[in-house]
C-alpha cells in the first residue's frame, strides 16, 4: 500500500507543473514597459532611442537585483535568471548597434530643428510652419553639400554604409509620420509645408541610396550570390551562445555537427543500398525527389502524412494531444514571394504549404515539387503540426504564457527537431525512401550548424554555403539559395539555424536523464509543454529540481550524440 502511495506521489510530482512564480507580474511589467517604449520611441535609429533604451535596461537591471533571490521558489529563481539574462542580452546587442550608430550619426547632424518638430508632434504641439519650411529648405541644401563631401570620403566598409542609410531611412519614416499628422488638418501648416516636405523627402531618398553604396571598394558586400547578410564575429557568437545557456564554443558545435553529418551520410548509404544504388546516395536521393505528387495533390499528401504520424505517436502513448488542437489546425498556401525565402512548408497555428504556382517558370516548378516530395516531408509534417509547432503554440497560449518573452529557437525549433530524432529511433520510417527523406533533413540540420557558424566566423561566404547544401546535402539549387537567403537575409537571429539540431540534442539529453530517474516519455513530454518557452538548461533545473544560484552560469555539457 505504501509503495502504491509513493508511486502515486512521484507520478503527480512529475506530471504537475511547479508552483506559480512570484515574478509573473514582474516579467509582465518588463515586457509591457518595453512595448510601451518601442511604440513611443518609434525611430529606432536615433540618439533619443539608444539613450532611452540604455536607461531602460539599466533601470530594469537594478529592479531585478533588488529582488530577494534566496526567498524565491524554484520557479521564481528560474524566472529571475531568465529575466536577468533577457535584460543583459537586450542591452548587449543594443550597445553594439549604438556604437555602430555613433560612428556614422553625423550623416544627419543637421536635423536638430526637424527632430524637435518630430518629437513635439507626439503631444500635438503646433509648429510655426513658416520657420519649419525654412528648416526643411536648409536641410535640403546641406544634404547636397554632405553628399559631395562624402563622395571623396567613403565609409570604411559596407556595414557602416548600410547603417548610415538605415539612419536616414528611419528618420525619413518619422518625418513622414509627423508631416501627415498636420497635413490637411492644419491649413497654415499645409500651405507652408507641402512643397518643402516633398522636396526634402525626395532628397532624403536619394541621400539614403547614395549612402548605401558609398563605401571602400575593398569591402565586399555581395559574393555573387545576391545574398546580403552581416557576419557577427566570434565574440558575438560566444556571447549569443552564453545567453542561450549553451556551454560549447562555436568550434565545438561545428565539430559535433560534422560528426553527426558523417553518421547521417553512412545511414543514407545504407538506405541507398536497399534501393539498389549502393554507395551512390546522391543518386538514391534523386530517385526520392522524383516521388513528388502531381500538381494539386500536395494538400492531400500533407494530410495523409499528418494522420500517419499522429496515429503512430498516439498508438505508443508518447504525449497528450488535446482534442481541440487536433480539431483546429488548418492549411494555407505559401505565396510565391515567400517561397523565394522559404522553399519548404512552415507551421504554427496552421501549416503553410510550399508548392509551385501557375506563374512560376517550368524549371522552378519542378525544383519545388521535387524538393517537397512526400518522403522529404515525412519528417517535417509533425515538425510543423503535432507534436511540433502547432502543439507548442497551443500549449504556450494556455500554460505560463507570461514566459513568452523568454522566447528562444533552441526551445521552439529544438523541440520540433527532437521529435524527428525520436520518431527515427522508434522506426517510424519503414521504406528506404522514407528513411532517405528523414535523413535528408537530419543532414540538412547538421549542415545548418556548420555553414551558419562558419559564415558568422567569417570562414564561409553565402555562395559557399549554397554549394555545400547542393553538393553535400543534395538540395535543388534554387531551394539551397532560398535556405541560405533565409539564414542570413530574412531577419532571423544569427544562431537560429544552429538552434534546430542543438536544441533537439538538448531535449534528447534531458529526456534520457529523466527516463533514467523513472519518468515515462509521456510524463516528460507533457510536462515540458506546461512550462512554456525558455532555454533548455533552465527547463532542466525546473524538471530535475536542481540547485541554482543568483550568479548561475551555463554548465550543462549535454551530450551531442543523438543515438
Amino acid at each position: 500500500m505504501k509503495k502504491s502511495i509513493l508511486s502515486l506521489i512521484l507520478f503527480l510530482f512529475m506530471m504537475t507543473p511547479s508552483f506559480s512564480s512570484e515574478l509573473i507580474d514582474v516579467v509582465n511589467a518588463f515586457q509591457a514597459d518595453k512595448t510601451a517604449l518601442q511604440n513611443f520611441y518609434s525611430n529606432n535609429e536615433s540618439e533619443e532611442y539608444y539613450v532611452r533604451f540604455s536607461k531602460f535596461y539599466a533601470d530594469w537591471s537594478k529592479t531585478v537585483k533588488n529582488i530577494d533571490f534566496k526567498n524565491l521558489s524554484k520557479d521564481g529563481k528560474v524566472d529571475y535568471l531568465l529575466l536577468q539574462n533577457l535584460i543583459n542580452k537586450g542591452d548587449y546587442f543594443l550597445q553594439i548597434e549604438y556604437k555602430a550608430y555613433k560612428e556614422v550619426a553625423s550623416v544627419l547632424d543637421f536635423t536638430g530643428e526637424i527632430n524637435l518638430f518630430i518629437t513635439e508632434r507626439r503631444r500635438g504641439k503646433r509648429p510655426v510652419a513658416s520657420q519649419l519650411a525654412k528648416a526643411f529648405d536648409v536641410a535640403g541644401v546641406v544634404i547636397d553639400k554632405k553628399t559631395e563631401q562624402l563622395k571623396s570620403k567613403p565609409f570604411k566598409d559596407w556595414f557602416a554604409a548600410d547603417k548610415a542609410s538605415k539612419i536616414v531611412l528611419s528618420f525619413e519614416k518619422s518625418l513622414k509620420e509627423a508631416y501627415e499628422f498636420y497635413y490637411s488638418y492644419d491649413p497654415d501648416f499645409t500651405w507652408w509645408m507641402e512643397k518643402p516636405y516633398k522636396q526634402l523627402s525626395e532628397k532624403l531618398k536619394t541621400y539614403e541610396e547614395f549612402l548605401k553604396t558609398n563605401y571602400a571598394k575593398t569591402s565586399v558586400k555581395d559574393d555573387g550570390s545576391g545574398i546580403i547578410g552581416k557576419p557577427i564575429g566570434r565574440d558575438a557568437i560566444i556571447k549569443s551562445l552564453s545567453y542561450e545557456y549553451i556551454p560549447y564554443s562555436p568550434e565545438e558545435l561545428i565539430t559535433a555537427a560534422q560528426k553527426q553529418f558523417e553518421w547521417c551520410k553512412n545511414e543514407m548509404i545504407k538506405a541507398s543500398t536497399e534501393l539498389g544504388y549502393g554507395k551512390d546516395w546522391k543518386k538514391a536521393l534523386e530517385h526520392v525527389k522524383d516521388t513528388y505528387v502531381p500538381a494539386g495533390e500536395q494538400p492531400q499528401a500533407i494530410t495523409d502524412l499528418y494522420n500517419k504520424s499522429v496515429k503512430f505517436i498516439e498508438d505508443r502513448d508518447l504525449i497528450t494531444f488535446p482534442e481541440l488542437t487536433k480539431e483546429t489546425w488548418q492549411m494555407i498556401m505559401m505565396t510565391p514571394e515567400r517561397q523565394k525565402i522559404n522553399p519548404f512548408f512552415t507551421g504554427g497555428w496552421e501549416i503553410s504549404i510550399s508548392y509551385p504556382t501557375e506563374d512560376m517558370d517550368q524549371k522552378d516548378k519542378l525544383m519545388s515539387m521535387r524538393g517537397n516530395n512526400p518522403n522529404f516531408s515525412f519528417a517535417t509534417v509533425q515538425h510543423e503540426l503535432l507534436p511540433g509547432h502547432n502543439l507548442q503554440f497551443f500549449m504556450n497560449s494556455r500554460y505560463k504564457s507570461y514566459r513568452q518573452p523568454f522566447d528562444t529557437p533552441f526551445w521552439m525549433e529544438g523541440w520540433a527537431l527532437y521529435w524527428e530524432i525520436i520518431l527515427w529511433n522508434k522506426q517510424f520510417p519503414q521504406t528506404p525512401e522514407q528513411k532517405l527523406g528523414m535523413l535528408f533533413w537530419r543532414i540538412h540540420r547538421c549542415a545548418r550548424i556548420i555553414f551558419s557558424l562558419k559564415y558568422h566566423l567569417g570562414e564561409m561566404t553565402p555562395q559557399q554555403c549554397i554549394d555545400l547544401l547542393v553538393n553535400e546535402v543534395g538540395h535543388e539549387r534554387a531551394n539551397a539559395q532560398a535556405e541560405v537567403r533565409r539564414s542570413f537575409a530574412s531577419g532571423d537571429a544569427p544562431l537560429y539555424q544552429v538552434a534546430y539540431m542543438t536544441g533537439g540534442l538538448q531535449f534528447f539529453a534531458l529526456r534520457n536523464e529523466l527516463l533514467a530517474k523513472g519518468w515515462t516519455e509521456k510524463q516528460f513530454h507533457d510536462r515540458v509543454l506546461k512550462e512554456n518557452i525558455m532555454p533548455v538548461e533552465m527547463l532542466r533545473i525546473l524538471l530535475e529540481d536542481l540547485p541554482v544560484s543568483e550568479d548561475y552560469k551555463t554548465n550543462w555539457k549535454f551530450s551531442t550524440d543523438f543515438k
